[in-house]
């Protein structure tokens, strides 16, 4: 029985591996010209209070730009700076998302939450009001963190979250992000989704390996929060993975 069960298993994180491909961004489509934000354009970054936003928060800032942070929760941010705005308000009201997004050049996303265990819409209703608020004020950028083990990276997050991770405790997050990939992909506005590996804490190296192939299918990927915000706010200057999905890891 514990064979069977164990086989029964594998076959379903397989199985959810397969469809997680299949329903996310199916292929790194050709890369194709788009005009490059103004120098320094004004940024919205969205998801500002957590491990990948603070970090694009505070480099976006030493880089000169002026930044609006659309937050729950103020207070959480510990971030202040005169280039910095800071606005309460919830991904999933589109008013506020229309208020934060108004006079921006690019919005970047790393949007996330912490609601695994049960059926969630938060990322791609959230990211259906960013590109709808967008396309209405004209803002022609969007860069937005998801993650490797979607699309046609599906698989490549190594076979610890192929096998455990991604099918125990969290099938309904990633399927909620193939849902956001198909969106940002039907958008448009001129998109880049970064797909990072396992995310950590460690410092910014400024050194790692991103595109269309990144990751393993048998060992698992990391790449630190700081590292994804430097390639996130890289894309602000560049068309080369415009309207493409990179990986990125160490």
């Amino acid at each position: 029985m514990p064979i069977i069960v164990l086989v029964a298993f594998i076959l379903y994180a397989i199985t959810l591996s397969v469809a997680l491909g299949r329903r996310g961004l199916p292929s790194a489509s050709a890369a194709t010209d788009g005009t490059a934000p103004a120098q320094r354009p004004r940024l919205l970054i969205v998801g500002a209070t957590g491990g990948t936003g603070r970090q694009l928060v505070a480099q976006a800032l030493d880089r000169g730009h002026e930044v609006t942070a659309l937050v729950r929760n103020p207070s959480r941010l510990e971030i202040e700076h005169p280039r910095l705005r800071v606005l309460q308000g919830d991904v999933s009201d589109y008013a506020s998302v229309e208020a934060a997004v108004r006079g921006q050049d690019v919005v970047v996303s790393a949007l996330g939450h912490k609601r695994f265990f049960g059926p969630t819409r938060i990322l791609s209703e959230g990211t259906r009001n960013l590109l709808r608020a967008m396309e209405a004020q004209g803002v022609a950028r969007f860069i937005c963190e998801t993650s490797l083990g979607i699309g046609s990276s599906a698989g490549r997050m190594g076979l610890y979250y192929t096998l455990f991770m991604i099918p125990v405790i969290l099938p309904f997050y990633f399927w909620d992000k193939t849902r956001q990939e198909r969106l940002i992909a039907a958008s448009s506005v001129e998109w880049v989704i970064v797909r990072p590996g396992v995310l950590t804490n460690q410092g910014k190296r400024g050194s790692y390996r991103h595109g269309p192939r990144v990751g393993s299918l048998i060992w698992t990927v990391h790449i630190s929060r700081a590292d994804v915000a430097d390639f996130m706010l890289n894309q602000l200057e560049s068309n080369t993975y415009l309207r493409t999905a990179p990986g990125v890891c160490w």
